[in-house]
């Protein structure tokens, strides 16, 4: 991976990577029924369209060794490489005949769900991705016990020159925290043995972890299982470090919530943080706007307020991403999408 200064070509990058050249806005998502990855299109950060028709556009068992993923998240690297990150975790795959038992083991030692690997995929274009598996438990010895390796997401450390990992992960069937690590300039492997990236301060777990860069601050939103489920935040001056508990509580539901997500609105000084309504039936996606990550103001959920889903339902665990106007043509014209941008 090319470092962020340096070459002309990362210095290319840098200028069309500014804010002023977005146009438009990408999701990445899932769904339990089919554990395979949906995208879908923004003009404004608002209405969002599914690029195919609330299917697919790749399924889970073609890329994943439980076949099946969940949890995407998708990162635009410094080198101008887009990554997704997902978990390899069929929590349904007994039914649809991928596998004899439950769980891929025993559930009483590794607990619901237990999963080992992460996808990682990557691409130019957002159009042709090549993949691979991560498999957690085999990079490091220390790790050969994990119970889960959920929820992958991606950030740049600008002062490594690197980028970081981080995940939900349990040791058995213990609690969930969330850990981080360097990966390999071409983001394929972890370089460094993963560690707490923040100490709860109750014995509870926390997931889902999602990380914004605001200026010179960090502001990790994630959910916590501190009674219930629900969205927490903690800032720090460090990417990987230094994060201060905070006690409140940033979504408005009263039903579980998970998966947060910020992504920020092109032009303005607004940022808008998502979540994850799975205590709700049928599930939705909840919506809330903040211009300093103190005051937040509730936009409602999917296609009960301003924020639209105009061709699917029932999405899980999203993220967003700004993109460009060619990027936003190229996917358009690649799933015959009827968007002018």
């Amino acid at each position: 991976m090319l470092q962020i200064s340096g070459s002309a070509k990362a210095q290319k990058r840098i200028k069309i990577d500014a804010e002023r050249d977005m146009s438009a806005y990408l999701m990445v998502y899932f769904k339990d029924d089919t554990h395979g990855l949906y995208m879908a299109l923004s003009q404004d950060g608002y209405s969002f369209t599914d690029v195919n028709n609330a299917k697919p556009i790749i399924a889970g068992d073609t890329i994943a060794e439980q076949k099946g993923i969940r949890d995407p998240y998708i990162y635009r690297a410094p080198d101008g490489m887009f990554y997704l990150a997902l978990t390899d975790l069929h929590i349904y795959a007994q039914k649809a005949g991928y596998r004899n038992t439950e769980w891929e083991r025993d559930g009483k030692q590794f607990g619901w769900g237990n999963n080992r690997g992460i996808v990682l995929m990557k691409s130019a274009d957002l159009i042709n991705w090549s993949h691979q598996v991560l498999r957690v438990d085999k990079a490091f010895p220390e790790l050969a016990n994990i119970g889960c390796a959920w929820a992958p997401e991606m950030i740049y450390d600008e002062a490594k020159q690197k980028t970081m990992l981080y995940f939900s992960m349990r040791f058995g069937a213990g609690k969930e925290k969330v850990y981080y690590t360097y990966l390999s300039d071409d983001c394929s492997k972890m370089e460094t043995l993963p560690k707490p990236l923040f100490e709860y301060p109750k014995d509870v777990a926390y997931i889902d972890a999602d990380i914004t860069r605001v200026g010179h601050k960090y502001h990790m939103f994630y959910a916590s299982h501190d009674g219930t489920s629900g969205i927490k935040q903690a800032v720090s001056d460090s990417v990987n470090a230094g994060y201060q508990y905070d006690p409140k509580w940033y979504d408005p539901e009263p039903a579980g919530c998970e998966a947060p997500t910020v992504y920020k609105r092109i032009g303005e000084n607004k940022w808008v943080l998502i979540y994850d309504i799975y205590r709700i039936n049928p599930h939705n996606f909840g919506f809330s706007e903040t211009s300093d990550f103190v005051n937040f103001k509730n936009l409602g959920r999917f296609n009960e307020g301003i924020m639209k889903s105009t061709n699917f339902t029932v999405p899980k665990h999203p993220a967003v991403i700004q993109i460009t106007r060619k990027e936003a043509r190229r996917l358009a014209k690649r799933w015959k999408l009827n968007m002018k941008f």
